[in-house]
């Protein structure tokens, strides 16, 4: 089974995406830090439910690895935005992986550690709207370490041509908030609810 774990925005600097998330969300993201295989850096909001959002980012001072960089980022350019998500599965290592991903890889970052299934060109199935896969193993989950934001994911809606195959891609996956549709072009959108009842769109 996949379990929702967390939303993923992409900017060209990881100081660009604060100020954009923040601007929209009305609250402050945390510290994160770096992914020395990935040579990127990131900044984490915890969401209600046991989720968080990360805004990521290539780092100037990480240097270029010898593989391509998660979720892809060495393709991304523009504003910054909502670019996919992420699920987490237990045993990630013991089980067969779903078509584009290629091998599972194990990651730290400072206390951290975990396994994510990585794809030979660092972008996701299903043009990201298939989320990546990560494991936790026995580390406590990053948002049981994140302030409390008031916010809450209410849907996320994946927006794209082959919707069924996306769909029966994402079998393993029960959770109400994701809303898989079919459209000419790919898309994600994050709706999200303040405390106060505020809707945000990402």
């Amino acid at each position: 089974m996949y379990e929702f774990d967390h939303l993923v925005i992409a900017a060209e600097s990881l100081d660009a995406g604060v100020a954009w998330a923040e601007e929209r969300l009305g609250v402050s993201l945390e510290v994160g830090g770096q992914h020395l295989r990935y040579g990127t850096h990131n900044a984490l909001l915890g969401l209600a439910d046991g989720l968080y959002l990360e805004v990521i980012a290539i780092d100037p001072a990480g240097g270029k690895p010898a593989h391509a960089r998660w979720f892809g980022l060495d393709q991304f350019s523009g504003a910054p935005r909502l670019i996919t998500w992420v699920c987490r599965v237990e045993g990630l290592t013991t089980r067969p992986l779903p078509a584009g991903f290629g091998a599972v890889v194990g990651l730290t970052r400072g206390a951290l550690s975990w396994d994510m299934a990585e794809s030979d060109d660092g972008t996701l199935p299903f043009d990201q709207c298939h989320p990546g896969l990560i494991d936790w193993g026995t580390t406590p989950h990053p948002a049981t370490r994140l302030a409390e934001s008031g916010l809450r994911l209410e849907r996320l809606t994946l927006a794209h041509p082959a919707a069924a195959d996306l769909a029966d891609a994402l079998r393993p996956l029960n959770d109400k908030r994701v809303d898989i549709i079919s459209a000419s072009a790919p898309k994600l959108s994050a709706r999200l609810v303040t405390s106060d009842g505020r809707e945000i769109i990402l």
